[in-house]
């Protein structure tokens, strides 16, 4: 009772502090769709102009390329975790994951210690932390920073935060979902011949336009965020979409590889599959930009595209894969997404080359509403609409701090990364006598350890995001007195955990990087 009266108090405050809305209002729409599971160079669109392999050329995206050329595309996007939740966290509250705590899905059973001591980790290296399973109680959201603007916030799809979308702001909200609405067909193997709505596309993409249609009609500015299943696994298509790429060669090529044909091919391993969805989750975006046309509202709207997190894609015939890791990895490929923005007053065909990062959404939105994102208290973002306008970025901007943190194994190490310009410290707390730098306008790649080389440049990047992580309340994972190294050498993934960890001068490039 105490935390909802303190959020009402904060609403109130905002009010004043940023400006009631009275009557019609003529502000901008924000309409934010959020892809799952979305590689960098997961789509048709070339995110570095320069870079063949930043593309996936056999995708059929072309309201996505349309979107692209009418507004800013931008290249060095991150997201705020290399994971779904705790990313998503970023954008609501524009926090780092540090700070809020939600650093990673452990479920809702998770040990209230700080520790999570799970047999699972009895034996391994670190003990390695518990994370927050919620927003929590008092977190200032998007919508809660809105709604003194005048704005009707809704959440379409997956929120995955473990919480009620409705206590956060949200008036039209598919409830506290997870990863489980969206595989509709899990237990198959092949498609059903009338699957009519995969992924949840088509059902989600009706109601975000219901939801447009009724706030026009009444006049309000909305914020809208529609937060799509695909393209997290398992993936899913219309049959129809399907077999418009079953017969491509790379295709037919994949299946010879894995001894399969294309009507024995599991649907979730069907790389004609993921291009049909990719060709339907298009479409989709396609119909949200077709209906803010219709209703007369595209010249007043902003429209962000963006992926949740990193993601390697297995299936990416003919090319190098240019960032290394995949998701749950605080590497490039666990960090980096694509992100095109279109709206008032950006300039079409623009690239933006700075560092951005999801938890910038939250300032930005309020800015773009006609607050004053300095208003916004304890948050790590920073407004981007300058810049959307063409503003240059100035030195400060250019060289920033961008923090992330994951103290957790699952399929990775413990670790945490910095990145400010073109300079990246990463740190795994498994082995915190090899210190790493890398510097990213040489390799998307990270291929060269150069921490011995500049000594100086390691130490300061790695002083400051500690110095970070302490002033948050970060927190660490501790080194374990039960640590057994035969029974972590048996662990599936030992192998990766190695392959994928801390290195000295080079690493050896994966086989789908060469």
């Amino acid at each position: 009772m105490k935390m909802k009266l303190f959020k009402v108090i904060i609403l109130v405050l905002s009010c004043a502090a940023l400006g009631q809305v009275e009557g019609k209002s003529e502000r901008p729409n924000i309409v934010l769709l959020l892809i799952d599971d979305w590689a960098w160079y997961g789509s048709s669109v070339r995110m570095d102009d320069a870079m063949s392999n930043s593309q996936m050329p056999l995708a059929h995206m072309p309201n996505l390329e349309k979107l692209a050329a009418q507004g800013m595309k931008f290249r060095n996007a991150y997201a705020g975790a290399p994971q779904c939740a705790p990313s998503r966290v970023c954008i609501q509250t524009g926090k780092t994951s540090a700070r809020s705590g939600y650093t990673l899905v452990l479920g809702k059973n998770q040990p209230d210690s700080d520790y999570d001591t799970r047999k699972t980790y009895e034996k391994l290296p670190l003990i390695p932390n518990t994370s927050d399973i919620s927003i929590d109680a008092d977190a200032f959201t998007i919508p809660e920073a809105l709604k003194p603007l005048g704005y009707v916030s809704a959440h379409l799809g997956k929120w995955h935060m473990y919480s009620d979308p409705g206590a956060e702001g949200y008036v039209v909200n598919d409830g506290d979902t997870d990863n489980v609405p969206g595989s509709t067909i899990a237990k198959l193997k092949r498609m059903p011949e009338d699957h009519s709505d995969p992924k949840l596309m088509f059902s989600i993409t009706e109601k975000s336009i219901n939801f447009m249609r009724d706030q026009v009609k009444d006049g309000n500015p909305f914020y809208l965020q529609v937060s799509h299943y695909a393209n997290h696994a398992f993936h899913e298509c219309l049959p129809a979409t399907r077999e418009k790429y079953v017969n491509l060669p790379e295709v037919q090529a994949y299946y010879k590889k894995t001894k399969k044909t294309a009507d024995t091919v599991n649907y979730k391993q069907d790389p004609a599959v993921w291009l049909g969805m990719l060709d339907d989750l298009d479409g989709r975006i396609g119909a949200v930009l077709d209906e803010l046309k219709k209703l007369g509202i595209e010249d007043n709207t902003y429209v962000i595209v963006a992926s949740d997190n990193g993601y390697r894609h297995k299936f990416f015939p003919g090319q190098a894969q240019p960032m290394h890791g995949a998701k749950w990895w605080v590497w490039q490929g666990g960090l980096r997404i694509p992100m095109l923005v279109k709206g008032p007053d950006i300039k079409a065909g623009a690239v933006f080359d700075a560092n951005v990062i999801n938890y910038d959404f939250l300032p930005t939105f309020v800015d773009w509403a006609g607050g004053n994102p300095e208003s916004l208290k304890d948050i790590d973002g920073v407004s981007l609409a300058g810049y959307l306008r063409g503003k240059k970025p100035d030195s400060a901007f250019l060289n920033r701090y961008l923090y992330f943190h994951n103290p957790h194994y699952r399929s990775t190490m413990p670790s945490s990364a910095i990145v400010s310009g073109s300079k990246k410290v990463m740190h795994f707390y498994e082995r915190p006598d090899i210190p790493m730098l890398f510097d990213l306008s040489a390799e998307d790649g990270e291929v060269s350890n150069i921490a011995k080389k500049n000594p100086e440049q390691h130490k300061q990047l790695f002083n400051e995001m500690m110095r970070y992580f302490d002033q948050v309340g970060a927190r660490m994972p501790k080194v374990n007195p039960d640590y057994d190294p035969d029974h972590y050498k048996k662990l599936k993934d030992y192998d990766q955990r190695m392959t994928w960890g801390p290195f000295e001068g080079m690493r050896a490039l994966d086989n789908d990087e060469q």
